[in-house]
């Protein structure tokens, strides 16, 4: 399943984030998998980030990765980049970035007109 989330990063640290994502530790690459998550792709506008994220099941493995050590050091180190986040409304987890509901997408109307024809 795909999920978009949406999360903001301290003014001034956008530089900082991009070389801390250079390469995610392998041990929390090793988690990821474990845990359900195929694929997380993130992209930058100013302080804004945008994640879409390919998971089994996306709430489920962020519950996993909560006492996680690999995602604990993780988080310890890149957390000093990123604003502190609210609760997020649909998790009801705190510091998590907040997910972004699906609008539309191309994909899913040819599908639907694909069906018609």
């Amino acid at each position: 399943m795909r999920y978009a989330l949406h999360s903001t990063l301290v003014p001034g640290q956008e530089d900082a984030y991009e070389r801390a994502h250079a390469r995610i530790p392998a041990d929390l690459e090793e988690s990821f998998d474990r845990f359900g998550i195929h694929d997380w792709t993130i992209w930058r506008s100013g302080v804004h980030l945008f994640h879409l994220v390919e998971a089994d099941d996306l709430d489920e493995a962020m519950r996993a990765l909560e006492s996680d050590p690999a995602n604990v050091r993780w988080q310890r180190s890149i957390g000093v980049h990123l604003t502190p986040a609210a609760v997020d409304p649909q998790t009801g987890r705190p510091g998590s970035p907040s997910a972004l509901p699906q609008v539309w997408r191309l994909a899913d109307q040819l599908g639907e007109e694909a069906a018609r024809v």
